[in-house]
């Protein structure tokens, strides 16, 4: 059985689809509906702009989308699925890829969720870090003792879990999760608390523009972050995605749960080769492969 997983935020790059654009004219439709939906141009800032332009959460966010998308597109007849996953901002591209949203909808929806995340950062500053060495037990014991926001937030693989929350949280974390016996806990160049508490006001205004938009049964199960569980009913799928916001990614558990239930190999479609690395890690006899350019 054959996985698709789609990439989350940080996978972005100058130059990002525009052999896309300039080979196939499926491609460049949909690129320029997505610059006519976002009222600005950013297929100049994805092909020509700079790393500080994509860097900015309206810009990645909606950009990351767009590749995968529209290259899963471009695939036709061979994108054949039996289950798919993104990790988290990815997870949106999946969803479309397997049908259960339309190009149009999920579009809007990560624009809104890119905006709202930027407004609840602005609103208290936070941060992540990533804990690399420990057990995952050992890392929630620690964050639970804590007396500031501070949570796990991405499972990425086994011996590396990100966290998520206050500035004073995330430091005290890392002294304590150091002297447990981390390798590494470093802080990330992010622009708050992803996937934390911190992220409610987000995650209210994204539910409001979630449960109006209309999903679809999905053509394979889709794996969702908050559950890492195989899910095809629209309802359920609403409900998850609104949780993902303040909710930790689960993607350790979700490559385990695709693997138990039959998935043989795994290919990433967008920028990067993150979750290949990761799946890897999860289990080094899996097959791997990427998708990041177009295939003709």
């Amino acid at each position: 059985m054959k996985a698709y997983v789609f990439p989350g935020q940080g996978a972005q790059f100058v130059g990002m689809g525009k052999d896309l654009y300039d080979n196939s004219l499926k491609a460049r439709e949909l690129f320029e509906k997505a610059n006519e939906i976002l009222g600005f141009r950013i297929t100049d800032l994805m092909f020509n702009g700079t790393d500080e332009d994509l860097r900015q959460t309206k810009v990645t966010q909606p950009a990351i989308f767009l590749h995968s998308v529209i290259l899963a597109k471009t695939l036709g007849d061979s994108f054949q699925p039996d289950m798919v996953a993104g990790h988290s901002l990815g997870e949106f591209s999946a969803l479309v890829a397997s049908g259960a949203l339309s190009f149009e909808d999920g579009l809007r929806l990560v624009s809104k969720r890119a905006l709202a995340m930027q407004k609840a950062c602005e609103a208290e500053p936070s941060t992540m870090a990533a804990i690399v060495g420990l057990e995952d037990d050992v890392v929630e014991i620690i964050c639970s003792e804590i007396n500031e926001v501070v949570v796990p937030a991405n499972y990425n693989c086994p011996g590396q879990l990100v966290i998520s929350g206050s500035l004073q949280g995330i430091d005290l974390a890392c002294e304590k999760l150091t002297i447990a016996g981390a390798k590494r806990a470093l802080k990330l160049s992010v622009g708050g608390a992803f996937h934390s508490p911190l992220m409610e006001p987000a995650r209210a205004e994204l539910a409001e523009a979630i449960n109006s938009t209309n999903f679809a049964t999905p053509g394979c199960p889709v794996y969702q972050n908050v559950n890492a569980t195989p899910v095809t009913a629209p309802e359920e799928i609403k409900r998850n995605l609104i949780a993902q916001l303040t909710a930790p990614v689960r993607w350790t558990q979700t490559v385990k749960n695709m693997i138990a239930d039959g998935c043989t190999s795994f290919t990433e479609v967008g920028p990067g080769q993150v979750l290949q690395g990761l799946v890897k890690k999860v289990d080094r006899s899996m097959n791997t492969t990427g998708i990041n350019t177009y295939q003709g």
